[in-house]
């Protein structure tokens, strides 16, 4: 049970970065309604994932919520290694 928390966890700090973007977007002019219907499904979708995970665990189908976080916390967990290859391997891009 401890590591539908820690999906639940990882998808929420991601879920926060996307919201920090979206605010910022908002604030600086560069979330417009030429692209709001893109960020409204990506929120959605967001809280699909978060929203509909805690659902089926409630329901007890604790594999398919792990599965449904499976989905955001993937991507996000090859991109956070991406990063730190980054920062420790400082690869020449030339």
């Amino acid at each position: 049970m401890s590591f539908f928390w820690i999906l639940w966890g990882f998808d929420a700090i991601i879920s926060l970065v996307v919201l920090y973007f979206f605010f910022i977007g908002l604030a600086d002019g560069s979330v417009s309604s030429f692209n709001m219907g893109i960020w409204m499904l990506l929120l959605l979708g967001l809280a699909v994932v978060m929203l509909g995970s805690l659902w089926l665990k409630s329901i007890e189908y604790m594999t398919l919520a792990k599965i449904l976080l499976g989905i955001l916390a993937i991507p996000g967990l090859l991109y956070l290694f991406f990063i730190l290859f980054i920062m420790i391997g400082k690869p020449r891009w030339n």
